[in-house]
C-alpha cells in the first residue's frame, strides 16, 4: 500500500508539472502584451524615417490587427491568422537586408518597452526567423 501511495504521489507531481507548462503566448503575457508589442512596434516605425517609408501608404489599423493575429499564432496562442501570406504582404517592397535588420531592432525595442524578458523575446524571434526569406528582396 505504501508503494502505491508513493507512486500516486510521484504521478501527481509529474502530471502537475506537465499541466503547468506555459505556451509562448502565455509567457509573453497573452493578448494584452501582444497588443502592446504591436502598438510599440507601430510607434517605433512611425518615428524611424527609413522604416516609415515602407508603411507610409499602409492601412495601419489592418496592419495592427493582422500583426496581432500573426504574433499570436506564432506564439501558439488561441488565434487564427486571417491575413495574406508574408510573400503577398511584402511583394514589391524590395526590403533590403539592412532594412530588415533595422525592423528586427525596432521589434526588439517594442518588446523591451512591453517589459518582455529577453529570454522570451528570443523565443519569439526564433519563431519569426523562418519568415525572413518571405520578406526580403521581394
Amino acid at each position: 500500500m505504501k508503494k502505491f501511495a508513493t507512486l500516486c504521489f510521484i504521478f501527481s507531481l509529474l502530471t502537475g508539472c506537465a499541466s503547468t507548462q506555459m505556451s509562448l503566448y502565455d509567457e509573453l503575457g497573452g493578448k494584452d502584451t501582444v497588443a502592446q508589442i504591436v502598438d510599440n512596434f507601430i510607434h517605433e516605425i512611425e518615428y524611424n524615417k527609413t522604416m516609415f517609408t515602407y508603411f507610409a501608404e499602409s492601412d495601419i489599423e489592418r496592419f495592427r490587427e493582422k500583426l496581432n493575429e500573426h504574433l499570436c499564432l506564432l506564439a501558439n496562442g488561441p488565434c487564427t491568422y486571417t491575413g495574406d501570406t508574408m510573400e503577398q504582404v511584402h511583394a514589391g517592397m524590395n526590403i533590403s537586408e539592412s532594412d530588415f535588420n533595422l525592423g528586427v531592432d525596432l521589434f526588439i525595442a517594442a518588446m523591451t518597452k512591453a517589459n518582455v524578458p529577453h529570454t522570451v523575446q528570443n523565443k519569439l524571434l526564433a519563431k519569426m526567423v523562418p519568415t525572413r526569406k518571405e520578406i526580403i528582396y521581394l
